[in-house]
């Protein structure tokens, strides 16, 4: 079992809060107030019978908890802090989510390639931006926004087709999960890298395709 670590200490650490103890609403609030990220709340879940039931009412739904609430998701996101806090009073149990193709992209691969890139990455002296661990074994690496619009070149230029790797990238019109949401009873999304001072500054998907190029193919 891959074990994250989930607190942030250091006084140079960007203090966003611990995965568990905080309230969501804390933790929406900090996201848009110290890393300037949109949020938005999503759905939540209840344990109905001691099963975990989406309140989107589906109950095949393949992210219970874990998707956005109504159509009109991404015009009701928002940077402000104090609106964000507003719309987690009106529901407090609601997921996180953070608009992608904004702030940020985020590079999604399979957790065991991302966890190989990442560690390759480090070692070439390379600083990662923020990376998630997703209850589905997908690692999620932010990197700044137009990643999706590179990515086929990117690959093309070290000899792959998007279409032969398991690396997609969320951009404008998609989003992610942040921790602590908890995806029903498939468990929490997690940080593998989480947000700090460090980080702030994104890396270009340049930067990073390489190794998570060369972790996907080697993940086949």
């Amino acid at each position: 079992m891959f074990i994250v670590e989930e607190t942030i200490a250091g006084a140079d650490a960007v203090q966003i809060p611990k995965q568990r103890g905080e309230s969501l609403l804390d933790t929406a609030v900090r996201y848009a107030e110290e890393r300037h990220w949109d949020v938005v709340p999503g759905t939540w879940t209840e344990v109905v019978d001691g099963v975990h039931v989406c309140s989107c009412g589906d109950a095949a739904c393949p992210a219970p908890g874990a998707h956005p609430a109504e159509p009109g998701w991404a015009d009701l996101a928002t940077g402000s802090a104090s609106a964000a806090r507003r719309m987690w009073q009106k529901q407090p149990a609601a997921s996180v989510l953070l608009p992608t193709g904004r702030a940020f992209d985020a590079i999604s691969v399979p957790e065991t390639a991302g966890l190989l890139a990442l560690a390759r990455i480090e070692r070439m002296g390379l600083t990662p931006g923020p990376v998630t661990l997703t209850p589905y074994r997908r690692t999620e690496f932010f990197v700044l926004p137009g990643a999706a619009a590179k990515l086929p070149d990117l690959l093309r230029t070290l000899g792959w087709t998007a279409s032969s790797l398991d690396l997609a990238v969320l951009g404008e019109g998609g989003y992610v999960a942040a921790p602590p949401t908890r995806v029903g009873r498939h468990g929490a999304v997690q940080w593998a890298r989480r947000p700090t001072r460090e980080n702030r500054w994104l890396p270009d998907a340049e930067e990073l395709v390489p190794s998570l190029a060369y972790a996907c193919g080697r993940d086949r």
